[in-house]
């Protein structure tokens, strides 16, 4: 019999809090992201049991730079070296995320929850109806996304590929999860 993940607790069902809900939920993802990967082996992180070939370990480090790209580079206009970094160097457009072989589940665990806590940061610092600011990700835009719906696409990236990612686990191990 295969063990099922067992799911974070969701945020209250009494919070009324826009902020409170938006980040519960960021973080109830989050949580989720890890739950599903700890325990996997590297080997099987690192393959692709989909047509498309994407593995585990892409999508996590892709998840990081979501995160990246949309509160650091995108909202706060910050100067970022790399945006594009879950992709293969020179290959930004082909949309193919990639990890390269010197880099391990523990070193991108070590960078998504430092990045999740300056996206915490981020938001916490922030007004939910401020504007990303000028420059960065939003370079020339005519108008920046709000915080509050960037926060809204970050719990969409996460939801959807959480699912992918209960699709992959099912595939590769068995192992199913909500």
């Amino acid at each position: 019999m295969v063990t099922p993940i067992e799911p974070p607790a969701e945020p209250s069902g009494t919070l009324t809090d826009p902020r409170a809900l938006l980040s519960g939920y960021l973080d109830f993802y989050r949580d989720a992201l890890l739950r599903k990967l700890d325990g996997v082996p590297e080997e099987r992180l690192r393959a692709s049991v989909l047509p498309s070939g994407w593995t585990p370990l892409e999508l996590f480090k892709h998840l990081t730079y979501v995160e990246i790209r949309w509160l650091q580079w995108g909202f706060l206009a910050e100067p970022i070296a790399a945006p594009w970094g879950d992709r293969r160097p020179g290959d930004e457009e082909q949309d193919r995320w990639h990890v390269p072989e010197d880099e391990t589940f523990a070193d991108l665990r070590a960078a998504f929850l430092a990045t999740c806590e300056r996206s915490r940061e981020i938001v916490a610092g922030a007004d939910l109806d401020a504007f990303a600011a000028p420059g960065g990700r939003f370079d020339g835009a005519e108008q920046p996304p709000s915080l509050i719906w960037i926060l809204f696409h970050l719990l969409q990236e996460y939801a959807r590929h959480l699912g992918h990612l209960d699709v992959v686990r099912e595939l590769s191990d068995g192992v199913t999860g909500e």
